[in-house]
């Protein structure tokens, strides 16, 4: 009996460990936000909204008097929506209004990081631009970039959206954690992060983007992922590594998403 009991006390502390291991591998949260859009000349309101979970989450609307379409955009794993800047400046030249969130535990946003925390985050953001700004559902384009693709994917799933753009993307949390840790069986680490089922019943028009340089997010896994997807899709390849690969590939990059954005004005 005292050797099933260590072995079960053994089994239970690789399990608690390896939780741990997804906890620490998945969220890098910054508290102090060094840079805003007024620093690059572009205005914005700084916004407050709680979601049903009673959090207090931190986030940018930034109004560009051309638009048709709303951003709602969702950063990575890292930082906090002040490390953005670069990206929304491109992306404010494809003519959109754009509303970044800082999710729970990031940036000025109360709460700890966590997968459903971040639906929640997303649910109250989609929820404020229709409530509270006025915007329709098919007027509200959703980009997510790294982790944030998965948190795009599921509200998606969940609302009624014009589009999705994704950018870094991977399949789901399962197949990360095995990248990093191909020693542990597969089947010890939970199934977070999900894209893969959900996005094959996501039928909003997608654009995936991604590069073959990425070091952290394989490019196949990406392909997989738009593999399983629904038309109407595209595929965009650039160059440069998993943060900066935008920027290497600028003209190719906010090129294709203008001309991705034209297209949906016939949809």
């Amino acid at each position: 009996m005292r050797i099933i009991l260590n072995i079960l006390i053994g089994i239970g502390l690789i399990f608690a460990y390896v939780k741990y291991l997804e906890y620490k591998g998945i969220y890098y949260p910054v508290k102090e936000i060094l840079i805003y859009p007024s620093s690059v000349g572009i205005s914005f309101k700084d916004i407050y909204i709680t979601t049903e979970d009673n959090v207090r989450i931190n986030g940018w609307f930034i109004s560009n008097p051309k638009a048709k379409y709303t951003l709602l955009f969702f950063h990575g794993n890292a930082g906090n929506i002040g490390d953005r800047i670069d990206k929304l400046q491109l992306l404010y030249q494809a003519d959109l209004n754009i509303f970044i969130i800082s999710y729970r535990g990031f940036g000025k946003s109360q709460g700890r990081p966590s997968e459903p925390g971040f639906y929640s985050d997303a649910f109250a953001a989609y929820d404020y631009l229709l409530n509270t700004i006025g915007i329709d559902p098919d007027q509200i384009i959703l980009y997510g970039e790294s982790l944030g693709s998965a948190i795009a994917v599921d509200l998606a799933f969940h609302r009624k959206v014009k589009a999705l753009i994704l950018e870094g993307a991977f399949s789901c949390g399962r197949d990360m954690a095995v990248k990093f840790y191909p020693f542990l069986p597969r089947f010890i680490f939970s199934n977070s992060f999900d894209s893969l089922t959900k996005i094959k019943e996501i039928n909003a028009p997608k654009l995936f983007i991604h590069s073959r340089d990425d070091e952290i997010v394989p490019f196949n896994m990406a392909k997989k992922l738009y593999d399983h997807a629904k038309g109407p899709k595209e595929f965009l390849e650039i160059l440069g590594d998993h943060n900066s690969a935008f920027l290497s590939s600028q003209q190719s990059y906010i090129s294709s998403i203008s001309a991705f954005i034209r297209r949906l004005y016939s949809l």
